[in-house]
């Protein structure tokens, strides 16, 4: 039997004569992983966009906690300095008084 070479152009491709060739035939396992590959390829990306994106979102998150627990902090802060709290007890007359003795220890 003779064998018959065909040759590729432009042509023989775009009307798909070149499907039944024995070349694409013997590499169609090599297609397929390629395509296969293609997809994981795309679908890694995919999930690593995702994950940067929620990465940032946690990111703007907790500055944001960040700096609630910042405010919370100096308000307690201003809340609880003496002079404050010698003014609450005064206007809401209070039988608490500021200490004249210094504190001391209790030995066991």
């Amino acid at each position: 039997m003779e064998s018959k070479k065909r040759r590729i152009s432009i042509r023989s491709i775009i009307g798909g004569d070149i499907l039944p060739t024995e070349f694409l035939r013997r590499q169609t396992g090599l297609l397929v992983l390629l395509m296969v590959l293609a997809i994981v390829y795309i679908s890694n990306r995919y999930t690593c966009q995702r994950q940067l994106i929620e990465i940032d979102r946690l990111k703007k998150e907790l500055t944001d906690i960040k700096y609630d627990a910042l405010t919370r902090s100096s308000e307690l802060m201003e809340k609880s300095r003496q002079s404050r709290i010698e003014n609450y007890i005064i206007t809401h007359r209070s039988e608490l008084a500021t200490p004249t003795a210094p504190p001391y220890l209790i030995d066991k």
